[in-house]
């Protein structure tokens, strides 16, 4: 497989050939530029390429990363990420277009962090339904987990039980999607339906192997 960096504009909407109303998510595909090229030999155990996204101010980055940019011939760049890569490999300080990758019609996987949501209840985070309702006696626990506890044996909480806790920020994939139509005069990739992540995060997209 084989992929990009992107970044999410947002959402919108466009018509397919049948005139139905198709919801996408709009996505500034790159370009991205080659960093590193690992193959598979003595060194490296297997074939991929590093890509850079995304400008980033020199001050603000370390020397050795400085270095590793400079030493592929390209500008500082704000993100990098490593892709498995299926086909011909491309050279380092090359660029990846979106039009030269993906093509529409097919499917690709897209990876991003969730948007955090903080501390949420077990109502919110499990889809509990709390206990009971007021016409049973409760005043101000219909939200409440219930009993999480086990008897006297094993006398413990058993891990894994749904509670209360911190609910988002994590790496989420979402596979499958539609590749509805490309733009390449401005990098852009609409997708269709929602991918993870607010507006202006940082998404993988990953091609399927051919």
């Amino acid at each position: 497989m084989s992929g990009m960096i992107g970044k999410k504009i947002g959402m919108t909407s466009t018509f397919d050939a049948s005139g139905n109303n198709v919801p996408c998510t709009v996505i500034e595909a790159g370009p991205n530029r080659v960093v590193q090229v690992k193959r598979h030999d003595e060194q490296d155990q297997y074939d991929a390429v590093q890509l850079g996204f995304g400008l980033r101010k020199e001050r603000r980055t370390s020397k050795a990363m400085r270095g590793h940019f400079e030493s592929a011939g390209v500008p500082v760049m704000k993100v990098l990420k490593e892709f498995e890569w299926d086909g011909e490999m491309p050279e380092v300080g090359d660029e990846v277009r979106v039009e030269n990758l993906f093509e529409v019609g097919e499917m690709i996987d897209v990876v991003g962090i969730s948007k955090g949501k903080g501390f949420q209840g077990v109502v919110r985070r499990h889809g509990f339904h709390g206990v009971n309702d007021r016409t049973h006696g409760q005043h101000n626990r219909e939200r409440a987990p219930g009993s999480i506890g086990a008897s006297s044996d094993p006398s413990r909480v058993m891990k894994g039980m749904r509670m209360g806790g911190q609910m988002g920020n994590a790496r989420v994939t979402v596979k499958n999607l539609d590749v509805t139509r490309i733009i390449p005069e401005h990098n852009l990739l609409l997708i269709r339906g929602a991918v993870p992540g607010p507006k202006n995060s940082f998404v993988e997209l990953i091609k399927h192997d051919s």
